[in-house]
């Protein structure tokens, strides 16, 4: 599903790109797996046990858990989808309530919370993304624009360099990490000149003027 990051030919608030689906594959859900997603935990590891008599899976409560969550996310997938960002939040703290520790979730929400504004908490959800899943690309790729937006470009830098470790090639990542060197040099000639860096906050989107 692609909603964050809408990249406007004036005024927008940064670029766009799909939220990955679940971490576990299930192939009854109507999103596949993308390239970007995390690692999915070992196969088998929460479907069920075997039933040794009969060779067939059997399920177990964590499935079933599971499953719930699973619809949870995906119809808050499709709410985001038509646009309805305060809905699709609702479904996805639904489903965290049964997975806390899924970090799609996590990151999903953080893109969510940067398309309405609310930085700070894209920013921990971002966060908590990264600590759960600290080698995947879209999470501290994430982390780095919503620290960008909270007016934290120094901490930017270090989650897209973090970011670029994993995929060096990344455009959009190395475009961003530009951003924020230049926010940073641009913060130093500000507090030269004597004005507040806290009237110069930057968001996504907004246009810097090349150093």
């Amino acid at each position: 599903m692609k909603i964050a990051w809408k990249n406007k030919a004036a005024g927008g608030r940064g670029k766009k790109r799909s939220l990955p689906s679940s971490v576990d594959l299930n192939p009854s859900l109507p999103f596949d797996r993308g390239e970007d997603d995390p690692p999915a935990a070992a196969a088998g590891a929460e479907a069920g046990r075997t039933n040794p008599d009969s060779g067939q899976e059997t399920p177990t409560d964590d499935h079933h858990i599971k499953n719930i969550a699973d619809s949870f996310r995906c119809q808050g997938n499709q709410l985001a989808e038509d646009g309805k960002y305060h809905e699709a939040l609702g479904k996805w703290e639904a489903a965290l309530t049964l997975e806390p520790k899924n970090a799609v979730l996590h990151e999903q929400k953080a893109q969510v919370l940067l398309e309405l504004g609310d930085s700070w908490n894209a920013l921990k959800a971002a966060t908590q993304a990264t600590e759960l899943q600290p080698s995947w690309f879209e999470a501290w790729l994430t982390l780095g624009r919503a620290q960008l937006n909270f007016g934290e470009p120094d901490s930017a830098i270090e989650s897209f360099d973090r970011a670029l470790k994993i995929k060096p090639d990344h455009e959009d990542a190395q475009a961003d990490r530009v951003t924020a060197h230049r926010l940073v040099k641009k913060r130093r000639q500000l507090e030269a000149s004597g004005l507040k860096v806290a009237d110069s906050r930057y968001k996504v989107g907004d246009k810097v003027e090349s150093c």
